[in-house]
């Protein structure tokens, strides 16, 4: 089982940016796919972004497609979401996922 927590989550203006950061520990991780979802209010787990084990495979939502970036440190055991452009509707809860493990979730909020 992997453990996986994330930060970097927080309140932020559309157009503004934000850095997700996913800290992962227990089995080894670093033979790991990793991805994000996100969970937007009254909606069900959306896929967000996805990158192969050694961070040279990725690929994203459409919704996502161009503003945002996922990317790996094998080294720290973490992975990244860099978040550019961000609009009103990005507003969810960000996971971060090892299948199957899951982490807690870390809120985003962008304001219009």
């Amino acid at each position: 089982q992997v453990q996986l927590r994330e930060s970097g989550g927080g309140l932020v203006q559309a157009g503004g940016s934000l850095r997700l950061s996913c800290a992962a520990s227990g089995r080894t991780f670093n033979n790991n796919a990793m991805n994000w979802f996100r969970q937007l209010p009254g909606k069900g787990r959306e896929f967000v972004a996805h990158i192969d084990w050694n961070g040279g495979t990725t690929y994203y939502a459409d919704s996502v497609k161009g503003r945002f970036t996922i990317s790996r440190d094998n080294a720290k055991n973490a992975v990244y979401l860099q978040m550019n452009s961000l609009k009103p509707e990005d507003t969810a809860v960000y996971y971060c996922n090892a299948p199957p493990d899951w982490g807690q979730g870390t809120q985003v909020t962008v304001s219009s």
